[in-house]
């Protein structure tokens, strides 16, 4: 914190005396560069009025030599116009003074977490994790499920993966196994919701020659050729409330008997599970016992729709296309700028298996080197016609993009007129989801500052 005024300092002080933070205070700017230079700090709390020199010098100093560091800059209203400039220069936020404690905190809270996350990013980007086990995408999203993969897989703790159909929970099953030491394992994989109620015991524990009508031969169920790997329940809400008991016992115990069997079997497993439903939902309404969800829910890892991955859509588009193209034998190389735009604005309700559907579709039923709009198979075809030219900066190429909404809120006629603040909302809520939830950088796109958007969205919540 660079704050010269000592009872401002104070005050602030005593505000973040319960954040789980160090915080260092410097009167002036030589004695902050000190520190930064020496300390290396995650975020900066900065007035800009110092005594010795302009906090802008600060920023510069921070921005010149590259610093991993977040910068809120603490301003009087009257230098507010200043503060904006600061941001262009590469400050996270501002808050205007007097403020309170709580903006304080949950200023400082964001910047904190932007830092996080941030260095997330850079950290998987200076890795090539751009695909990471089987997954496609450096969102930030798939860099935070990347990060739990990466902490969990070595450990035993049973893993509780929830998301929409389609958004790859098998594949982070599978990855979680291939970054542990049980790699060299069996991985095995059951579907409760596919398999008929009357044979999930055996396919979970196997049955003994004659234990029921079919049962022609000694089988092993899941649990023994999972034997020091990785059991994957996937639909695990699907499952039989009777034999929900038997699994939980079964996880408690590390022991099980086949249908039809009396002799008690012990195995090492680990267990990672998956559904698409709301599991408080279902314990809830008694469809999923609570003794076995505690026991199964150690690590949760909710896996994000498409829609919230951004640029991920396209990077996993083209590698389905470059690989349909070769099985098939044809020629694609790359999505036309309309394509890909109808690609950026549809909201993939199916996820990835549905652009997978979507890609496959196109390769099979069309040819060339791109891939055109007019080769888009439904519902992606009706989107062509919402897509509109727009001048990019600089003016020298036109790049496509999706009218859709936008039209919708200019007014055709009198009666059609809308409440500004009411289309404000849409504009900058739409914004904040397509930087994927990065209220920085959506300010940064409209032209305000984070601190305007923070405040418009807190008042709405209150509303």
């Amino acid at each position: 914190m660079v704050e010269d005024t000592i009872s401002l300092a104070r005050t602030y002080q005593e505000y973040l005396r319960e954040e789980p933070i160090d915080l260092v205070h410097s009167e002036t700017g030589k004695q902050a560069l000190e520190v930064l230079d020496s300390a290396s700090p995650e975020v900066v709390l900065l007035d800009l009025v110092l005594p010795d020199m302009d906090g802008l010098e600060i920023l510069k100093h921070i921005h010149d030599n590259k610093m991993n560091v977040e910068v809120v800059v603490m301003t009087a209203h009257g230098s507010v116009n200043v503060a904006v400039e600061a941001m262009r220069l590469g400050a996270f936020d501002f808050v205007i003074k007097p403020f309170n404690a709580e903006r304080l905190r949950v200023t400082l809270n964001n910047a904190l977490k932007h830092h996080y996350l941030t260095n997330i990013v850079e950290t998987y980007k200076d890795t090539g994790r751009e695909e990471y086990f089987g997954f496609i995408g450096s969102s930030l999203p798939m860099q935070a499920v990347y990060r739990i993969i990466d902490s969990a897989a070595h450990s035993k703790a049973t893993v509780f993966i929830t998301g929409e159909s389609g958004t790859g929970k098998e594949v982070c099953a599978e990855a979680i196994h291939k970054r542990s030491n049980r790699a060299d394992q069996p991985f095995i994989a059951i579907n409760c919701g596919a398999i008929p109620r009357d044979l999930m015991e055996s396919e979970i524990f196997g049955h003994v020659k004659g234990s029921f009508t079919g049962a022609v031969n000694d089988r092993d169920g899941a649990a023994q050729r999972a034997n020091g790997g990785t059991l994957f329940l996937d639909e695990i809400c699907e499952m039989d409330l009777d034999l929900q008991t038997k699994l939980l016992r079964f996880i408690q115990t590390g022991t099980f008997q086949k249908v039809g069997g009396s002799a008690i079997e012990t195995v090492d497993i680990r267990f990672v599970c998956a559904t698409n439903r709301d599991p408080d939902v279902e314990v809830a309404e008694g469809r999923f016992r609570e003794d076995l969800f505690y026991r199964l829910h150690v690590i949760p890892m909710a896996m994000p729709p498409l829609r919230d991955r951004g640029d991920d859509v396209l990077a996993i588009a083209n590698h389905f296309l470059g690989v349909y193209s070769h099985e098939e034998g044809k020629s694609f190389l790359r999505f036309s700028p309309r394509a890909e735009a109808v690609f950026n604005s549809y909201t993939w309700p199916g996820n990835i298996r549905q652009l997978q559907n979507a890609v496959r579709n196109i390769v099979v039923l069309n040819d060339g080197e791109d891939v055109e709009s007019g080769m888009l198979p439904a519902p992606l075809n009706e989107l062509v016609e919402n897509i509109v030219e727009t001048v990019v900066e600089g003016g020298k190429d036109r790049k496509p993009t999706a009218k859709g909404s936008v039209e919708s809120l200019i007014a055709q006629t009198e009666e059609s007129i809308r409440p500004l603040e009411e289309v404000e909302r849409e504009i900058i809520e739409q914004a904040i989801r397509l930087c994927d939830d990065n209220v920085p950088k959506a300010a940064a796109r409209l032209g305000v500052s984070a601190s305007t958007l923070y405040r418009k969205r807190s008042a709405w919540d209150q509303s």
